[in-house]
C-alpha cells in the first residue's frame, strides 16, 4: 500500500506541475500559445504522471478512474479513500510547486491588470484568466450548470471508455509501454474536442487540490464562491462520467469481442 500512496501522489503531483505549469505559461507569461498548446501540455503531463505512477499503483492519478474501478470490482474499496487522499494532495502539492516557480509572474500579472488578489466581483474573479487564479483551477465558458455538468460527465465517461479500451488485453496489442503516451493522446484529444466548455477538469483531484492551494495562497473563499460556487461541477461530474464509461465499455464493449486468435472482424474467412 505504500508504495501505491508515493505512486498516485508524485504522479498526481507531476500531473499538476506540468499541466499547471503550461497554463500559467500561457496566462501569466502570454506565451505566444492558445488551447492547442495547453491541450497539448495536459496530455503530456497525463502521460508522464502514468509513467510515474503506473508501476506503484497503477497510474490512476484521477479519483474518478479509482472509484470506476472499484465499482468493477477491479480495486478493493478500502484503498479508495486511500488513493483519493493521496491524489488530492499530489496535486495540492503540485500547485503549491506552480506557485513558487511562478510568483512573481502572478504579481507582476496582477499588477499589469489591476487585480486584486481572491476580490470577487459581481459573484466571480474577474478577467482575465479569472484574476490568475485560472492557472489552477478550472472555470465554466457559460452560466449553465447543468451544460457545465453534463460536459465534465460526457469527457470523463470518454476518457474512461478510452482508458478501458487501451488497456483491454482482448481489444489491443499494445504493449504496456505504450499506454500511458495513448492516454495523453486521449486526453489531448478530449482537451481539444469537448475540453472548451469547462476546462475539462475530468477529474476531481486537478481542479480541488489546486483550488485548495489557490485559496491557501490568498484567493481565500473566492476560489470556491466564484462562478456561483462551481467548484462542485469539476468533482461530482467526472465521478458520475467515469462510472458511465466504464460500465459502457465493459457491458457494450468487452463482452462482444473476439479471442486473441480469432480474425478482425469476427466471422471473416481467414485463407
Amino acid at each position: 500500500m505504500k508504495s501505491a500512496i508515493v505512486g498516485e501522489f508524485l504522479g498526481t503531483a507531476l500531473l499538476i506541475l506540468l499541466g499547471n505549469g503550461v497554463v500559467a505559461s500561457v496566462v501569466l507569461l502570454d506565451k505566444q500559445a492558445d488551447w492547442i498548446v495547453i491541450t497539448t501540455g495536459w496530455g503530456l503531463a497525463v502521460m508522464l504522471g502514468i509513467y510515474l505512477s503506473g508501476r506503484l499503483s497503477g497510474g490512476h492519478i484521477n479519483p474518478a478512474v479509482t472509484l470506476a474501478l472499484a465499482v468493477r470490482g477491479q480495486l478493493p474499496w478500502p484503498r479508495v479513500p486511500v488513493y483519493w487522499a493521496a491524489q488530492v494532495a499530489g496535486a495540492f502539492a503540485g500547485a503549491m510547486l506552480v506557485y513558487v516557480d511562478y510568483a512573481e509572474a502572478f504579481r507582476a500579472f496582477e499588477a499589469a491588470n489591476g487585480l486584486t488578489r481572491g476580490q470577487l466581483v459581481e459573484g466571480r474573479l474577474p478577467d482575465p484568466a479569472a484574476g490568475g487564479a485560472g492557472v489552477f483551477f478550472t472555470a465554466p465558458a457559460f452560466d449553465v450548470t447543468w451544460r457545465s455538468l453534463f460536459s465534465e460527465v460526457l469527457g470523463t465517461a470518454v476518457l474512461l471508455v478510452g482508458v478501458r479500451a487501451l488497456s483491454d488485453r482482448r481489444n489491443t496489442h499494445f504493449r504496456e509501454y505504450f499506454e500511458p503516451m495513448l492516454v495523453g493522446l486521449l486526453v489531448f484529444a478530449i482537451g481539444l474536442s469537448l475540453g472548451g466548455l469547462t476546462g475539462y477538469a475530468i477529474n476531481p483531484a486537478r481542479d480541488l487540490g489546486p483550488r485548495l492551494a489557490a485559496a491557501l495562497l490568498g484567493w481565500g473563499p473566492a476560489a470556491f464562491q466564484t462562478h456561483d460556487w462551481y467548484f462542485w461541477v469539476p468533482i461530482v461530474g467526472p465521478f458520475v462520467g467515469g462510472i458511465i464509461g466504464v460500465f459502457v465499455y465493459d457491458l457494450l464493449i468487452h463482452p462482444n469481442l473476439p479471442s486473441r486468435d480469432e480474425p478482425t472482424p469476427p466471422g471473416t474467412i481467414v485463407s
